[in-house]
């Protein structure tokens, strides 16, 4: 199977992402901002964490508009996988792929510390390998990671179960507490916080490992 991962200027998680997707079992293919496809193939697209374009405007609001993510619309449009992680789910909702925003932390402070979840739904590729209400620990680093969106949205999100991760404790304000949420097909996922930081022992947790195997292994079986 094989996953693209994106680079913008700034970006700082797209390695991290690759050999996240590599360790897994996919073939990556690393894909510059300024290209106009992507590579002919690609099963699943990693847009990475970061700070794309220095987080000018909004955070994700240049990188939105990069040519490359007009390609990923269309993927996306046709039923392709996309992932995209911190700085990645604000280029998401930026671009229209998932709705809400990611607004300045509550606190107004940076926050970068290892976070508790609920796995609140499991009905996707990307986690269906975890129980449902697992609990699971990624590090966040973010700004600007207070999900928010009005009342409608949120109960749309709720009742079609695509609230795919909640905060225990919350860290950032995010509305419902909401760590990450999936697309109507369920086939892109945004979230917060950073599971391909934690797929290696070495790393000090494996919980974002399933979430890859999950993913690859949700190939395997169509």
């Amino acid at each position: 199977m094989r996953a693209a991962v994106l680079t913008f200027p700034g970006s700082n998680c797209d390695r991290d992402l690759a050999v996240a997707f590599e360790q897994a079992g996919f073939d990556v293919t690393r894909v510059w901002h300024k290209d106009s496809s992507l590579p002919e193939g690609v099963d699943v697209v990693g847009v990475p964490g970061g700070f794309s374009f220095g987080d000018y405007l909004r955070c994700g609001a240049i990188a939105a508009r990069a040519p490359i993510m007009s390609a990923v619309a269309d993927h996306a449009g046709r039923g392709g996988y996309v992932l995209g992680i911190c700085n990645g789910f604000q280029v998401l909702a930026e671009t229209g792929l998932l709705p809400g925003a990611l607004m300045r932390n509550a606190n107004l402070k940076f926050v970068c510390k290892p976070v508790e979840m609920t796995v609140e739904s499991n009905e996707s590729a990307f986690l269906s390998g975890y129980d449902q209400g697992a609990q699971v620990v990624y590090p966040v680093a973010h700004h600007d990671g207070n999900y928010s969106a009005d009342a409608d949205v949120l109960d749309r999100l709720d009742g079609e179960g695509r609230v795919a991760l909640r905060y225990v404790s919350n860290p950032n304000g995010s509305d419902r507490d909401i760590a990450g949420i999936l697309s109507e097909n369920r086939r892109v996922l945004g979230m917060m916080p950073h599971p391909e930081r934690v797929v290696d022992p070495a790393h000090g947790g494996t919980d974002g490992a399933t979430l890859f195997s999950s993913l690859l292994d949700s190939f395997a079986v169509a």
